[in-house]
């Protein structure tokens, strides 16, 4: 076990501040939820074992969906604001697997501008409390504003959809652009999956899949179902017969490359949205009012900046995304964050809970203490 951080009791004292209830959660936790729902970078980093009966658990990787699972479990009442610090367990190539997280996951708060900015606010107190005087940078990106976008320029729901997973890695970003810029040919399926994957005959395709499977002895139950294979395929032909206009992909190229200070972010969008001519609509009224929350929190225009091509590699994250980084030589982010609006109803709460929360790196926070002293 790693020692617990020597700023532990501060941090404690600065969530009972921040009207947040700590919280603690098992270190072994149901995999699926994360399997499902985390991201695939987290996913490749997962501590999995199996329980006496068969199921198979994970070492706690992350707290957001555990704190999740936590609430949905006790039936508390909302809005409620949890606070934690403990271990979380992962497969890193640099560090340690086993190290510390801080943070606070705020659920049920209906005005979301107010808690985005709470949140990034006690991220930022809480590493200016860890490293007092030292120059902190907040980098701001909007899944919901990318969504919207993308919903805006017409693109089918495949693409959007991709391109949504994509967001938060650039390597995924990129091809997944490349790919729509240049569709690439369906020359790797044989003539009859072609043609019925053309056609979009679902069921046609499910039944020669499973002929196929059965002629080389596969079973359907190992994996994934005919049926599950036949919807993919078809995807992924209808994916390749759609080739944005010039145009459309230049505006998509265009929004990308915002980057700006946060208090000219909103009007950056907007003559975005003029110039290209699409309605970001209620994205866009809500992404104003949660920077107006921001900058009431004392956070200026020097610290927290707007990138949209910015995510962070999490399936769950649905608007706010964020980074706080140390300045200097070699940056290291010390806290991420977002929302998350659709996480507990997939979780399994009866009724849609908002929810946005942060996380804070103590191990490296530790190291930085450590070479300034």
């Amino acid at each position: 076990m790693t020692s617990r951080p020597a700023i532990a009791i501060d941090i404690a004292k600065l969530f009972a501040e921040r009207g947040a209830l700590p919280v603690d959660v098992p270190v072994l936790q149901p995999a699926d939820p994360f399997l499902d729902m985390a991201g695939e970078d987290l996913r490749r980093r997962i501590f999995l074992t199996e329980s006496e009966t068969g199921h198979t658990l994970c070492l706690r990787p992350e707290f957001t969906i555990p704190v999740c699972l936590d609430h949905i479990a006790s039936q508390a009442g909302t809005p409620r604001r949890y606070a934690y610090l403990g271990e979380v367990f992962r497969q890193r190539r640099e560090g340690a697997n086993e190290f510390f997280q801080a943070g606070i996951e705020d659920l049920g708060d209906r005005d979301t501008a107010r808690a985005d900015a709470r949140s990034v606010a006690d991220a930022h107190a809480l590493i200016s409390l860890a490293l007092p005087g030292r120059a902190l940078t907040v980098t701001l990106g909007d899944q919901a504003v990318f969504e919207a976008v993308l919903a805006a320029l017409g693109l089918p729901r495949g693409w959007r959809m991709r391109l949504a997973r994509a967001f938060g890695s650039d390597a995924m970003l990129e091809t997944a652009l490349a790919d729509l810029a240049n569709p690439p040919r369906n020359g790797q399926l044989d003539g009859a999956v072609a043609l019925l994957a053309a056609d979009g005959d679902g069921e046609g395709l499910a039944t020669h899949i499973a002929t196929e499977m059965e002629q080389a002895g596969l079973s359907a139950s190992a994996g994934r179902t005919p049926a599950d294979i036949a919807r993919r395929l078809i995807e992924k032909v209808q994916l390749r017969s759609v080739r944005l206009s010039d145009d459309a992909f230049a505006a998509l190229k265009s929004f990308l490359a915002i980057d700006a200070p946060l208090a000219g972010a909103a009007s950056a969008l907007e003559k975005f949205a003029a110039d290209a001519h699409l309605s970001l609509g209620e994205a866009l009224e809500k992404f104003a009012a949660r920077a107006d929350a921001i900058a009431a929190h004392g956070l200026g225009a020097d610290t927290v900046r707007y990138d949209a091509a910015f995510g962070r590699p999490l399936d769950y994250y649905t608007g706010l995304v964020f980074e706080i980084a140390a300045t200097g030589n070699s940056p290291r982010v010390l806290a991420g964050g977002g929302r998350y609006d659709r996480l507990l109803t997939l979780l399994g709460a009866k009724t849609p809970i908002p929810g946005v929360g942060f996380s804070v790196w103590l191990d490296r926070i530790e190291a930085l203490r450590e070479a300034l002293s």
